[in-house]
């Protein structure tokens, strides 16, 4: 039985709930996972050789606050459609980093879930896997993007005078 139009967005505002979620998640999980250490952090950012270091320090420290800032965001459902977009970027920017330090020839743990820094002898760096998993993240955001509306979310509460059409958008 095919779906009528308020069956399709029911399903769209789940599927941009559980989307919005799941971002949430990563964005908690990597700024937490680096708050507790932000000298790691610092020295992640530090080994893509990307920035100088008096730009590479105040970037990895303010980082894990980011993503945590993002998370929170997302996890409320408050500004949902300016966090995805900026979501898009920064992982525009870590699928460019990781390339970077690919293309380079650099033998660095990415940092994304802490740690972070050049590898240990007989350690490999896993970059394929790290681009498909940000390139993968980075879509889910761009969805989210052009379909913010979700469930549970504080943008509802504050923008009640805000009408949705029926794309959801």
């Amino acid at each position: 039985m095919l779906l009528g139009t308020e069956g399709r967005m029911a399903v769209g505002v789940a599927v941009a709930t559980a989307t919005r979620l799941l971002l949430a998640g990563v964005w908690l999980y990597a700024g937490l996972s680096k708050v507790g250490d932000v000298r790691a952090s610092v020295r992640a950012v530090k080994a893509y050789q990307a920035m100088p270091n008096a730009l590479a320090e105040p970037v990895g420290a303010a980082l894990p606050m980011v993503e945590i800032t993002l998370g929170v965001l997302l996890l409320a459902g408050l500004a949902v459609r300016a966090t995805a977009v900026v979501s898009v970027l920064l992982f525009a920017v870590f699928v460019v980093g990781i390339g970077w330090a690919w293309a380079r020839g650099l033998r660095i743990d990415c940092g994304c879930f802490g740690g972070g820094g050049e590898l240990g002898p007989g350690e490999s760096p896993r970059y394929g896997v790290e681009i498909a998993r940000d390139v993968a993240l980075m879509l889910a955001a761009a969805v989210l993007a052009r379909w913010p509306r979700t469930w549970f979310a504080l943008d509802s509460v504050f923008a009640r005078d805000v009408a949705f059409d029926e794309k959801g958008r």
